[in-house]
């Protein structure tokens, strides 16, 4: 469509902000495209955006982030979303079908996002190479929510058959049955797909096909004029009109500015229609692009031209190429332009270091004429800032070609290899003398060490003349040293990693240039050289196929699709936020605190409320009845009243019409503050200053003093471990409806604790909260929704909704705790440990919220230690609440538990599986909390795994790998997890359900558990099925609400399926036994005719169920009881490669055997071990939230904070649900599944640092070390002590305030 024809209005009614994706839903009420993040860096809203392109007489089709496509910039454009390529009710496109039917969607949030990308990748190409398809996922799709079902693929798939892509992506999980020899049925049919038909898409409007922009368009908004000129003249004289006016042809940086950054331009240049910024021209220095040219189109040129030019000519092209690869994802790339990455003058800049070190060539035009500069040290004069005058524009970018006798490489390296900001980023160019080895000319860039880009000017000074050898790297590494050096507290921290990596990446790129000079680089050097490239993945899944003789009818245990995956892959899944706009709606915005301890002198609210659309505000004084709040202890304030306690405290809020009116008021109150002290940020300030919540916890089993005594060997050792931030696609939302009567009220909320949901000085009873189903919780819409639902239902006079953006919703709502722990081990020359004492430390935030007691629970992991206690301590600190999130404290408690296991084999020099099989629990067994282990399956896991994980020639694999390699190692870990099931506040463990049955013989059923995308409701609807005897498709849920199951626990503590499964049961039972009388008298009747008969008799065909889990609870004081009614049990073996120069690593492979008792469904179970697998990832080895000093959150969204990406996926992942282990105290004899799988990723975690081991033994270091959690490349790479680290030592810690803390 050409969106021309009514932007203009949409842009004036809704800000200066409006981009598509805002447009789709307020325009055009399409919700199927999802907001994730709002600043490109989670693919949710991905849309296909298609235009004619009249040089190439085709039209090209590119995916694009709706989060930030400004409206006005769709000219000419065609936009398709979700729900143009295939509904449900219609005719599902190939693509959506296949992710669907595949099991690819799990909460279905970003499913929308994942199908665009796929289906433009096919417009364009229909049989795309593997390749091409890692490419579109590329830094997307947190695969927290999505699992791995879409993305695994079998490797012996011939990439040159017509299309390939399907068998790659919609067979990749081609389950295996464990209970027989002969070939199984596969999860799905390939064979009942639709053929994907090119002939069949969407045409592009013939009426868009114009060859250029004919005239100049102008599009205003309350503050912004949006000007987009139709010719070069008409931009040097607008922006002689207006100097200061922002150029935008992607709005990348810009749109991210005036979101994140409060920025406000007020006149925005569009020169992306302007022929000259879009040419490419060959020249005899280089190619010429146009500096609108996108990322995308610089990258398919510099391909064709490497394609064909002599080799020597295109090492910067090679270099470029190799930069784009990691630059974003293709999303950005396909808008973003080469001109506003050099304008951006970013100091982290992917490619401005490499346009450096080649000497790049840009043309500057203004109305007075046309100059040409060189991109060298001086372009860059301060921070974001360059050399062009107000009134010129950047018009083209000269890449040269290189000389003979030069050599160019470029190196990134960033917290993850896929679309992430650069930590230390270089380009580096070297040419010789005609016919030696003696340097001519050198040029050093880096990125990341200065406000701006900078040259190594003085280093390359200093190696001129000499011969590249060893003592030209020896004096290169102390003369980078020297000048590449960065003050303790420079923002963005990592200050010791960033000064090693400027030497890491000259000294790879030393050997590079050795080894294109054939001068004998060293047989285990030569990995330090190579180029990363992703092996194809594949993947094996294996289950228990149901016992012969189950009726096909009989659900449980198949795999059964997600009973909302169809809808999810259409976007016709309604999720909170897409429940269609009420009359006289409005919408509300946070006011929250800028101070983690203060008093609030006063509140300025009249600016704010002058402003336009703005209806109220919002603060302490106008909340009915009590202010104060808590899961379980009431100690927080539903709004700040007196005293703010952290950054992000909520101290109000403002309603307006829209939600750019309410956001901009918020931002205009002006709130003043006496700052308090202390400040506690830290574990260790809350430590000195001795600020804990009480009760302080312990447990302890055996004589710990004799324990001690007996032990041979004695060893002390801390770890840290960081928190983590839910990063559930959909963030918070809540739509609060009063009814007008009595003060009852409707309330539509994304939580996994519906009753915990309340409008305040209102009956229960008249409050009825509403959940269809979440993007996403994991933990943190348990607790954590009431922060906004509360503030939305006092301010609901009328309809009110809030959905928070990504930065405010990880500013207010805290995440998983960070823990510090110490341990003393007591232990035998066998690695048998007699001893253990440990101490827990959880920064709980500024309320106690739900903290502690499961890391106490779990301190011993799987591990049967006769003399034992441990001691918790829950931190009050000023950082927002932290909270539930899977695995509650487990994988922090079993985690420090594997550090002293490390510890233990490594101070014996022991292997570590060896000490972890010794230690494990058998049968009968008591735990410290003196729970008798029963049904224990550890060691059927354990020997599975290191079976199907062919563990020992891996072993051998990797030792043999070790000793070719020095700057890569390989690592290998075996890790099991034993995981207690039941929530440990014995009361939440109830659950309620209620079954209608119909006339006409279908279901109606309702449970108290929440549909987060774990499936469920799907699993509910098997039991029912199966209890009823009737087909599935005779039942449906529609929704949780408060009005049909009252008193619901939280969905949380993997206990869903347990608790609601059984309440379901217990149901479908009461009304099976009603209808009992009616099959006897008529067995050969149908459910139809049974359900009629009872009904002409006036038999009820309503019943409640309910369940509560027998014979639990436990008492800290005596330490007697039973906490958890059973226990899952896993074990994980992992394999990794590190870059010891660089700190990154990949996971190579991993095995997981997983005892789920017999599987409701085994597709939803895998992908629940692989998707809570993958986070656990993202736990140990990558996500890292950074706090100042002052307590402010530095990662706020995923520019900062990144969660894995697809290409964190194990290249070679098995996963197998271990056979015949019946588990008599769970529904049907399954298991819970939710939880357990998370801590199994740490088998990554200490695969890591078994390469580091390998690494730290080349440079004479044995023993313990300590290694913090996550492992991320600057942990890694500090820990591979070498000597580059130690010419870059790092400041003594006291001597300087440091930019983030550890907290």
């Amino acid at each position: 469509y050409d969106f021309s024809s009514w932007s203009a209005g949409l842009v004036c009614r809704a800000g200066e902000r409006m981009v598509l994706e805002r447009s789709q839903r307020i325009g055009l009420g399409l919700t199927g495209t999802k907001l994730g993040c709002a600043e490109g860096g989670c693919g949710a809203c991905t849309v296909m955006l298609s235009k004619y392109q009249p040089h190439l007489s085709k039209v090209l089709h590119h995916s694009v982030n709706g989060c930030l496509a400004p409206l006005c910039s769709l000219h000419h454009c065609a936009v398709t979303t979700v729900e143009g390529i295939g509904s449900v009710a219609g005719k599902l496109h190939p693509v959506q079908e296949r992710i669907a039917k595949s099991h690819g969607s799990q909460c279905g949030f970003c499913t929308p996002g994942i199908v665009m990308s796929l289906y433009a990748l096919l417009r364009n190409n229909p049989t795309p190479r593997m390749a091409d398809i890692e490419e579109a996922f590329q830094g997307k799709f947190g695969v927290k929510l999505v699992g791995l079902q879409h993305l695994g693929c079998k490797t012996n798939h011939k990439f040159s058959k017509p299309r390939t892509f399907w068998k790659i992506i919609l067979q990749p999980y081609q389950l295996v049955s464990s209970c027989t020899s002969v070939l199984p049925a596969p999860l799905y049919n390939p064979a009942d797909f639709l053929p994907l038909d090119p002939t069949q898409e969407i045409i592009f409007p013939p009426e868009l096909m114009v060859d250029t922009l004919t005239h100049q368009h102008t599009r205003g908004g309350e503050r912004v004029l949006w000007l987009q000129p139709a010719s070069l003249d008409q931009l040097l004289e607008l922006k002689t009109q207006y100097p200061n006016a922002k150029m935008v042809v992607g709005n990348t940086e810009v749109g991210i500015e005036m979101k994140f950054k409060n920025l406000l331009y007020p006149v925005i240049l569009a020169p992306g229609y302007i022929p000259e910024l879009n040419t490419i021209q060959h020249t005899d220095e280089g190619i010429v692009f146009g500096a609108s040219c996108s990322l995308t189109l610089l990258g398919d040129v510099l391909k064709a031209a490497v394609g064909k030019l002599p080799l020597y000519q295109t090492e910067v092209f090679n270099a470029v190429l190799e930069q784009l690869r990691w630059f974003a994802g293709l999303q950005i790339r396909n808008v973003a332009a080469i001109g506003g990455n050099i304008m951006t003058a970013s100091p982290i800049s992917d490619l401005n270091p490499v346009f450096m070190a080649a000497g790049c060539k840009l043309t500057l035009m203004s109305k007075g004429g046309e100059r040409v500069v060189v991109m060298d040290e001086k372009f860059f004069p301060g921070y974001r800032k360059t050399i062009l005058t107000p009134e010129e524009v950047l018009l083209c970018v000269l890449i040269p070609y290189t000389k003979k006798g030069q050599h160019f490489a470029a190196y990134k390296q960033s917290p993850r290899r896929e679309d992430d900001i650069s930590i230390v980023t270089s380009g580096m160019s070297v040419t010789f003398a005609e016919g030696s080895t003696v340097v001519k000319h050198l040029a050093l860039s880096y990125g990341g060490m200065a406000a701006t880009t900078v040259m190594a000017k003085n280093t390359a000074s200093r190696l001129l003349g000499k011969q590249w050898g060893e003592e030209l790297l020896q004096d290169a590494c102390s003369s980078l040293a020297e000048e590449m050096t960065l003050h303790p507290s420079a923002p963005g921290g990592m200050v010791t990693y960033r000064r090693t990596l400027t030497l890491s990446l000259f000294y790879k790129f030393y050997l590079t240039v050795q080894q294109k000079l054939a001068k004998g680089v060293r047989d285990d050097y030569i990995s330090a050289t190579e180029i990363y490239h992703q092996t194809s993945p594949s993947s094996v899944q294996i289950f228990q196929a149901v016992p012969d003789g189950q009726k096909e009818e009989d659900v449980v245990g198949r795999p059964m699709m997600h009973l909302s995956a169809l809808k999810q892959a259409t976007g016709e899944a309604v999720y909170c936020d897409d429940i269609p706009l009420y009359e006289n709606e409005l919408y509300l915005c946070l006011i929250t605190s800028t101070k983690a301890h203060a008093t609030i002198q006063s509140i300025d609210t009249a600016e704010a409320e002058s402003m336009p659309g703005v209806v109220t505000c919002v603060f302490a004084k106008d909340i009915p009845g009590s202010n104060m709040t808590g899961p379980i202890v009431y100690d927080e304030t539903v709004l700040a009243d007196d005293t703010v306690t952290c950054v992000g405290h909520i101290i109000g809020a403002v309603v307006a019409d829209t939600q750019a009116h309410a956001q901009r008021a918020a931002k205009a109150v002006r709130i003043t503050y006496q700052e308090l002290q202390p400040v506690i940020i830290t574990i260790q300030d809350a430590i000195t200053h001795q600020s804990f919540f009480q009760p302080v916890r312990t447990i302890q089993r055996g004589d710990l003093d004799q324990g001690f005594t007996q032990a041979d060997h004695i060893l002390e050792g801390e770890m840290h471990m960081g928190g983590q931030e839910h990063f559930y696609l959909e963030t918070n939302v809540t739509v609060a409806v009063p009814k007008g009567e009595d003060g009852e009220m409707e309330l539509f909320v994304s939580t996994q604790s519906a009753t915990k949901t309340q409008a305040l000085g209102v009956p229960a009873s008249r409050v009825v909260i509403r959940v269809k189903r979440m993007g996403g919780g994991f933990g943190g819409k348990e607790s954590r929704s009431t922060t906004l639902s509360t503030v939305v239902a006092v301010a609901a006079q009328k309809p009110v909704r809030c959905m928070l953006d990504r930065d405010e919703d990880m500013l207010v709502t805290g995440g998983r705790h960070p823990f510090y722990g110490r341990y003393k081990v007591g232990f035998m020359k066998s690695g048998k440990v007699v001893a253990l004492e440990v101490t827990y430390y959880s920064n709980a935030g500024n309320s106690m919220d739900l903290s502690l007691s499961r890391a106490l629970f779990h301190m011993e992991n799987s591990y049967s230690i006769a003399n034992i206690r441990g001691r918790g301590y829950v931190c009050k600190t000023h950082l927002p609440s932290n909270t539930a999130f899977r695995g509650f404290g487990g994988p922090q408690g079993m985690l420090i538990a594997e550090s002293w296991m490390s510890d233990v084999a490594l101070s014996l020099g022991l292997p570590a599986e060896q000490v972890r099989r010794l230690n494990m629990y058998i049968q009968g067994e008591r735990t410290p909390y003196s729970q008798i282990l029963d049904h224990i399956t550890l060691d059927r896991c354990w020997d599975q795994c290191l079976e199907i994980s062919s563990f020992t020639q891996r072993r051998a694999g990797i030792e043999t790998y070790n000793r070719d390699h020095r700057w890569t190692k390989r690592g290998l870990s075996v890790v099991p997890t034993k995981f207690g099931i039941s929530f440990t506040a014995a009361f939440l463990n109830q659950a309620g359900a209620l079954a209608h049955i119909y006339t006409d013989g279908s279901v109606l059923l309702t449970h108290g558990g929440t549909e987060m995308g774990q499936g469920l409701n799907t699993k509910m609807v098997q039991v029912a099925s199966r209890t009823l005897g009737i087909p599935s498709s005779k039942i449906h849920i529609t929704e949780t609400s408060t009005n049909t199951v009252p008193n619901t626990s939280p969905t949380a503590a993997s206990a869903s399926s347990d608790l609601n499964g059984a309440a379901v049961h217990n149901a479908c039972e009461i009304l099976l036994h009603r209808l009992e009388p009616y099959k006897t008298k008529n067995p050969k009747g149908c459910w139809e005719d049974w359900v009629n008969a009872a009904y002409f008799d006036r038999v009820n065909l309503s019943a409640n169920g309910f369940y509560k889990t027998p014979d639990l609870g436990y008492d800290f004081e005596t330490n007697t009881g039973r906490p958890f009614n059973y226990f899952s049990y896993g074990v994980a073996c992992s394999e990794v490669e590190i870059d010891c120069l660089t700190g990154s690593h990949k996971n190579i492979h991993t095995s997981i055997v997983i005892d789920v008792g017999n599987s409701l469904n085994p597709a939803l179970d895998i992908g629940q071990v692989e998707g809570g697998f993958m986070q656990g990832v993202g736990l140990y080895t990558l996500e890292e939230l950074k706090y100042s000093p002052e307590g402010y959150l530095f990662t706020r969204g995923p520019g900062m904070y990144k969660i894995p990406a697809f290409g964190d996926i194990p290249t070679d992942l098995t996963v197998s649900l271990l056979r015949d282990a019946p588990n008599d105290k769970a529904i049907f004899s399954s298991k819970a599944i939710g939880e357990p799988p998370l801590f199994l990723a740490a088998s990554v975690f200490f695969a890591i640092k078994d390469a580091i081991i390998a690494a730290r033994k080349e440079s004479g270091l044995s023993g313990p070390f300590r290694l913090d959690s996550p492992a991320t490349p600057e942990r890694i790479r500090n820990a591979c002590e070498d000597r580059f680290t130690k010419l870059c030592p790092p400041a003594e810690p006291g001597t300087f305030t440091p930019w983030a803390v550890v907290v």
